[in-house]
């Protein structure tokens, strides 16, 4: 992508807006907080301190609209004391040029490397350092930076009693999470009625997980119907897939056809009213129909194999859901047991040495998150020397400006540029209107002040240009309050907020950090994770006693974890002005959908896997031993732009002749695999990691590994039919020819 059109293109989508649901009464919270700071402390101490105590206030509200699972009032105490501290150090340091160069210097740095922690981290500490810049100059005396330090911490203080006394929708977040899951999984049951193999993202899943974690006082405060309804949904997808997929024994068209979309259409109505039941605390609400089918005896026509086994299991499960949403637990002997240990989450002091830790991991060359550090703290220096060098005064504006909009990748650093600087001419023109027609003195500009920032919690979340608009104007009636001139303000903060965000946008330019050179990587990892998956899975089949569900979690998570990776470095770097660099657009979404489907084969055989008393499956421990080897080389091809093969993987699975075998027959005394399900299972391995091959493949070739499903014909066969049996395709011969050209 040129540069011209990726900054027209990250121009674009810094002027987006979202629609998401709005929370009027937690935005109420937030400003009434504000208002209550700010009041009190413009009545007994002045503006000048009611400033202060509006920045803390202001900016531990902030803190608990970040997207963050810990309690919300820790996340405002925390943000208040550590603005208290910046503010107290920053002053001290201030009548000493070069001491307080060094201090911003480091405090820049570290809120830079607080990007490892994650993005509420990176968020929190990097507001510190721009509101750090303009609270430094409110005080004139150590003992006046004490009492301005003083009355931020009880900004924060405030908001979070705020919070513990006037709870809004405890437990919301979770309980949001949950239910996205759960309504996921019922679009995707009802997607499977007509497309037996659609695509599933499993983002909804994660962040279910990651919304789980909770702290031992948390778990005996937790509602029942957040306890294992997470465990159960996962398990829910591959039985779904199972019922769905023609590869595990339900005939295309038929009436065991019927009966698994009946069940399909029953999963998603069933999922639906678990999710609302959930989400809002209400009783579960089934319709008529969905019982029916619920209920029908033996499985209405599925009679007997993997599809009348995944029936079964997907009614049972369902009934978990319901009794999990109303709150009564789940039933005995379900795998979902309520007594299972919850994922804890580290307290903050136990936190603190995983931080440190991973600061610390970010130390070397290919580190984004360093190469951030040192970006951001050159421009917040070089920005502090402009300010100061123009003839403006309040000088901190610029470097404020740029290291709130940079970030460590290339798209939200520059479209968060252009939006901050089209919103802070947007606010700052209503906001100086408004002092010109009604020059309002230091209540009512509070007053307007407090208005700004309850629009901003309202509407933050909508895009970051609107809440630059709320925020700009926010400033100019603080800084309005506090005595400041706004004839003064409002030029020189257009002006240096653009300076901010033009050195913003040229450090990146300098010293980037692309994304577009590591899909390789990401692509390599995940495709070791999610061979480690399917090896683990066939590991099951080939010895049902040592079966561990764990480890098939472990690796599952592993390879969802890879998959976000990969994703996010995909997304990331699709904006980006460089080549690609070895693997193109068309090359990543292809090999994408291709490890797409080998996860999918893990997870279809991972839905009927074998009681620990099964008879083991000869051949499974080769194919899975096969799987690990040949993807962890295939990943070494990836990274070094070689097109992987899989010549073990071939053989462990045309050892067992799948395809010469009907699916519901019985086997032979002595067959190799008495399992149909590994058979077919192993078939779809096979397909997924020829696609991966054919993906990368820059010469297009059909790999002649490529298999089809039972009964199912290639469409390079039937082009080779057409051809007059030469094997070879029209499109591969029309390709041949038009190679030269595109070269």
């Amino acid at each position: 992508m040129s540069w011209l059109r990726a900054l027209k293109e990250t121009a674009r989508s810094g002027f987006t807006i979202e629609r998401p649901r709005l929370e009027p009464l937690v935005a109420l919270r937030g400003a009434i907080g504000l208002a209550l700071v700010v009041e009190t402390a413009l009545v007994l101490f002045g503006p000048v301190i009611a400033a202060s105590s509006a920045f803390g206030a202001f900016q531990a509200a902030i803190a608990t609209f970040q997207r963050s699972w810990r309690p919300r009032p820790v996340l405002a105490l925390i943000s208040g004391v550590s603005l208290s501290i910046s503010t107290f150090v920053g002053y001290v340091a201030g009548p000493y040029y070069v001491v307080f160069l060094g201090v911003l210097v480091l405090w820049t740095f570290i809120a830079g490397l607080c990007w490892a922690a994650g993005p509420t981290g990176g968020i929190i500490a990097s507001s510190n350092v721009a509101i750090m810049l303009v609270t430094i100059t409110l005080p004139t005396s150590v003992l006046d930076a004490a009492a301005h330090a003083g009355v931020i911490i009880i900004g924060g203080l405030v908001q979070a009693a705020l919070i513990v006394l006037f709870p809004v929708r405890r437990w919301g977040a979770q309980r949001d999470a949950l239910a996205d899951a759960l309504a996921a999984e019922a679009d995707y049951a009802r997607r499977l009625r007509y497309d037996p193999i659609a695509p599933f993202d499993s983002e909804a899943l994660m962040t279910a997980r990651d919304a789980a974690a909770i702290s031992a006082r948390e778990a005996r405060h937790r509602p029942a119907e957040l306890h294992g309804a997470r465990s159960i949904a996962e398990r829910i997808r591959p039985v779904l897939a199972s019922l769905a997929d023609p590869a595990m024994g339900v005939p295309e068209e038929g009436p065991q056809r019927d009966r698994a979309r009946e069940l399909l259409k029953a999963a998603g109505s069933v999922l639906d009213a678990a999710a609302r039941a959930i989400r809002h605390g209400d009783p579960v609400r089934l319709g008529a129909p969905a019982l029916a089918a619920l209920e029908t005896p033996e499985t209405g026509g599925l009679t007997s194999g993997p599809p009348r086994r995944a029936a079964d299991r997907l009614i049972a499960l369902l009934h978990d859901v319901v009794e999990i949403a109303e709150g009564a637990g789940t039933r005995h002997g379900s795998e979902a047991d309520p007594e299972t240990p919850h994922r804890r989450r580290p307290g903050l002091i136990t936190l603190l040495p995983v931080v440190i830790g991973r600061m610390r991991g970010e130390f070397h060359r290919g580190s984004a998150i360093l190469r951030h550090a040192i970006r951001v703290t050159a421009v917040a220096t070089v920005g502090y020397f402009i300010g100061e060098a123009l003839p403006f005064g309040h000088g901190y504006w610029a470097p404020m400006a740029a290291v709130m909009v940079m970030r460590p990748d290339f798209s939200q650093t520059y479209s968060r540029s252009v939006a901050r600087f089209g919103g802070t001419i947007v606010g700052v023109s209503f906001a100086t209107a408004v002092v010109q027609l009604a020059d309002p003195g230091p209540e009512l500009s509070a007053a307007l002040a407090v208005s700004c920032a309850w629009a901003m919690y309202l509407l933050m979340r909508t895009g970051y240009a609107v809440g630059q608009v709320c925020i700009s104007a926010y400033v100019v009636f603080l800084l309005g309050m506090a005595g400041s001139d706004w004839s003064q303000t409002v030029p020189e903060r257009i002006v240096l907020t653009l300076v901010g965000g033009v050195l913003a946008m040229v450090s990146y330019a300098v010293y980037p950090a692309w994304e577009t050179p590591r899909l390789r990587n990401r692509l390599a990892g995940w495709l070791i994770a999610v061979g480690r998956y399917a090896a683990t899975v066939i590991d099951q089949y080939a010895d049902p006693a040592a079966r561990s569900n764990e480890d098939v979690r472990t690796a599952l998570i592993a390879s969802r974890e890879a998959r976000v990776e990969w994703t996010e470095t995909l997304k990331k770097a699709q904006y980006e002005p460089v080549r690609h660099r070895g693997i193109s657009r068309t090359a990543a979404t292809d090999a994408q959908h291709a490890l797409s489907q080998l996860g999918r084969a893990a997870m279809l055989l991972e839905a009927h896997l074998p009681d620990r008393a099964a008879t083991p499956v000869r051949g499974a421990a080769e194919l899975a031993e096969a799987l690990r080897g040949s993807t962890e080389k295939g990943a070494k091809a990836v990274r070094e732009r070689r097109v992987p093969e899989w010549g073990p993987v071939a053989e462990s699975v045309a050892q067992w002749d799948f395809l010469d075998a009907p699916f519901d027959e019985e086997p032979e005394p002595g067959e190799p695999v008495p399992d149909p399900v590994v058979r077919r299972g192993a078939a779809l391995l096979l397909d997924a990691l020829v696609e991966l091959s054919f993906a990368l493949d820059d010469r297009g070739a059909v790999p002649s590994s490529r298999r089809a499903r039972p009964g199912e014909e290639t469409e390079e066969a039937e082009d080779a039919e057409e051809a007059g049996g030469t094997g070879e395709s029209e499109d591969a011969r029309e390709g041949e020819r038009a190679e030269p050209e595109s070269r």
